[in-house]
């Protein structure tokens, strides 16, 4: 097993230089990232950014899918999707098929605070990696298992992915435009919302566990985390007895709020409360639209949403849509532009915020990363490492657990670091 040496650490942007340096709040807590793609990974980065010691843990010769499945590849081996979910880790490569690969395995749990997987259900305990077999080495031990539709039930053991949990949650039945075809969410919001309940869980069970000294099994899964999603959706449905259906840009619960289209294009804006509704009659000098019963309150605009639309976008075609915008914020109603992603993350705002970040990397120089979506300001977030390399941190890893040598040659002889 050949190591490479980490370049030189990106920081996040440094604290105010008045306060004492204090540790990140997860240093010292130990995570076994034993996950591939995106929910896992992404909540162990997120912990990884918080200060702990993320070990990803992953198949010889292939690694994590996502190294060289997301479509195209960097300079390197592995696909910019990868390099975007993986910084703050260090990569082993273990065969965990192979009985010396469990060994090391096993003494890598006896060092871990929360371990997160997402095999599909029943993988875990044909490898003798299931919580029930690792807890006797550390029953401490915070795990946490993704999956498409949780550890139990008549869908467990399906294959999950983001696509099928939109589709089967009920996502996809609000997504797009009335009478139109099925439309996901133009971003994975099943896979990015199971990786934020995971991280959510293990730190309440972490916390939990050092009160008690006793760990608990985290079930989460991509299709309960579609659902919990649906708050706004399901209150019409539960209240109101009336199925949702897709909106387009719209609320179910108010009107006007969604994109609209003005001279040259479309903006966003919303009169969510009554008062911001006759300000906006007032800025656009339509007294007849306060007055029209159809638009009186809004359960009355909700009725007559395509009408009341079509009324406003009389007026809203005869400026332009920054104008609009301009104009709406000065009397405080919510308006926006509508960005790209390159314009989101290159406005003026995007980059006060620094949402985008550059890491050093050993095969691509300056790589490009979201950067950290909460601040902290005591102990701010930090990229103490760059998106590892496949197995670039074995020797490194089980020599820090006590593994000397002899013992590392012994597994390696064994089949614990081979495909």
């Amino acid at each position: 097993m050949s190591e490479v040496k980490d370049p030189n650490r990106t920081a996040a942007p440094a604290p105010d230089a008045t306060k004492a340096a204090r540790p990140l709040p997860l240093a010292g807590v130990r995570v076994l990232d034993v996950s591939q793609v995106m929910a896992g990974p992404y909540s162990c980065m997120l912990l990884g950014d918080l200060g702990a010691d993320v070990i990803k843990i992953e198949p010889p010769g292939t690694g994590d899918q996502t190294r060289g499945a997301m479509g195209f590849k960097m300079k390197g081996p592995d696909s910019m999707g990868f390099l975007n979910m993986n910084r703050n880790k260090r990569s082993v490569a273990l065969n965990l098929k192979s009985e010396a690969g469990r060994e090391a395995f096993y003494e890598l749990v006896k060092t871990a605070d929360i371990l997160v997987e997402n095999y599909r259900p029943g993988v875990m305990k044909k490898l003798k990696c299931d919580y029930e077999t690792v807890r006797a080495y550390n029953p401490r031990l915070v795990y946490a298992s993704i999956s498409g539709f949780g550890q139990t039930g008549p869908w467990a053991g399906r294959p999950g992915f983001d696509l099928m949990a939109q589709a089967m949650s009920g996502v996809m039945s609000v997504t797009g435009h009335p009478g139109g075809p099925p439309v996901k969410a133009g971003v994975p919001v099943a896979d990015i919302g199971c990786g934020l309940f995971a991280t959510y869980a293990v730190l309440g069970a972490y916390i939990g566990a050092k009160n008690t000294g006793e760990g608990q099994y985290i079930d989460a899964s991509l299709f309960e985390a579609a659902l919990a999603f649906s708050v706004w959706d399901i209150s019409e449905y539960w209240g109101r007895g009336t199925e949702p259906i897709p909106l387009g840009t719209a609320n179910r619960m108010t009107a006007p709020y969604q994109a609209v289209k003005s001279k040259d294009g479309y903006f966003v804006m919303g009169a969510t409360s009554q008062k911001l509704w006759l300000q906006l009659c007032e800025t656009l000098e339509r007294p007849d639209l306060a007055a029209d019963p159809r638009f009186t309150a809004i359960p009355d605009r909700l009725d007559n949403r395509e009408a009341l639309i079509a009324e406003l976008e009389k007026t809203f075609v005869t400026r332009t849509s920054d104008e609009w915008v301009e104009t709406l914020l000065a009397v405080g109603i919510p308006a926006g532009t509508m960005y790209s992603y390159p314009q989101a993350f290159e406005s003026e705002h995007g980059r006060h915020r620094q949402m985008r970040m550059e890491i050093d990397h050993p095969h691509e120089g300056k790589v490009s990363n979201i950067g950290f979506a909460v601040k902290l300001t005591g102990t701010p977030q930090e990229v103490r490492r760059h998106p590892p390399l496949l197995g670039q941190h074995t020797d490194e890893v089980l020599r820090e657990i006590g593994l000397d040598a002899a013992a590392v040659e012994s597994l390696s002889a064994r089949g614990a670091f081979a495909p």
